[in-house]
């Protein structure tokens, strides 16, 4: 591996090209893109000892867990597909200040746990003090979840486990559950909310996720304007299909006219 294309950035020349290639039409596809520059693409993942494949799919995860997010209304600090080791993280999605309290040592899941285990209430007692938190544990378990659910919907075959997705949702989920079973029950659910919450934009995740193969790394702002710029393309289309079923049916008013007059 040569040392002159870090993981971060990647070769100039193979980004500049795919990422004209997303400018232009927001491909789904990105195989014509990476012929042209495989040697480039074949040394920035061999740095990160990742297939395509495993590059793609860690991208579709990845952009699963911030769609989700947004759509949930929770504001994304940035996203990446590059691994990141100290976390023991494939390509890590954050939310906004989550580096400065991981960095604090009160950024991960167990820690959330610690803090509000002893306030939550015990059987019988009165949950509405508390009734923020188990909304809380509930949106935020759904967002661990969407990765994994996106996998399924966009790609083949069932995804390898998401362990550091479940070791978090299961620790939030502690805080709402009083067995193993309930648990599972919880997370199992969460998962299926994320599916049916992502269902109607894949193509955003799709889209998200070429932008971020190409770049690698995006904070909060451009993801935003990802998913903005796809959902107006989605709202143009619609506009130009609706104008031309009027232009069809008008014309077919005419003819319908025309006929009857003669």
């Amino acid at each position: 591996m040569s040392e002159d294309v870090p993981a971060e950035e990647g070769p100039a020349p193979f980004l500049a090209k795919m990422e004209a290639a997303v400018e232009v039409g927001l491909v789904t596809d990105l195989g014509d893109v990476l012929d042209a520059e495989f040697d480039d693409y074949d040394r920035l993942l061999a740095h990160l000892d990742r297939t395509p494949e495993q590059d793609e799919r860690v991208a579709i995860h990845e952009s699963g867990h911030a769609v989700c997010a947004r759509l949930l209304g929770h504001l994304v600090g940035g996203v990446t597909v590059n691994p990141d080791q100290a976390r023991g993280s494939e390509g890590p999605c954050w939310g906004v200040g989550h580096a400065e309290a991981f960095a604090e040592g009160r950024g991960d899941a167990p820690d959330v746990r610690d803090a509000l285990s002893s306030v939550m209430p015990q059987a019988g007692e009165d949950r509405g003090p508390v009734a923020d938190v188990f909304g809380n544990v509930y949106i935020k378990c759904i967002e661990f979840m969407a990765g994994r659910a996106e996998e399924r919907m966009l790609l083949d075959g069932e995804p390898a486990l998401p362990v550091d997705d479940l070791r978090q949702a299961r620790e939030l989920a502690m805080l709402i559950c009083r067995s193993e079973e309930a648990i599972e029950s919880f997370i199992e659910h969460c998962d299926l909310a994320a599916r049916d919450l992502l269902m109607p934009y894949g193509d955003v995740v799709i889209a998200l996720s070429v932008v971020l193969r190409i770049k690698r790394t995006l904070d909060g702002a451009e993801l935003d304007q990802i998913i903005r710029n796809v959902e107006a393309r989605k709202a143009l289309a619609v506009e130009h299909r609706r104008r031309a079923d009027w232009r069809k049916s008008e014309l077919a008013a005419k003819r319908f006219r025309a006929a009857c007059v003669s």
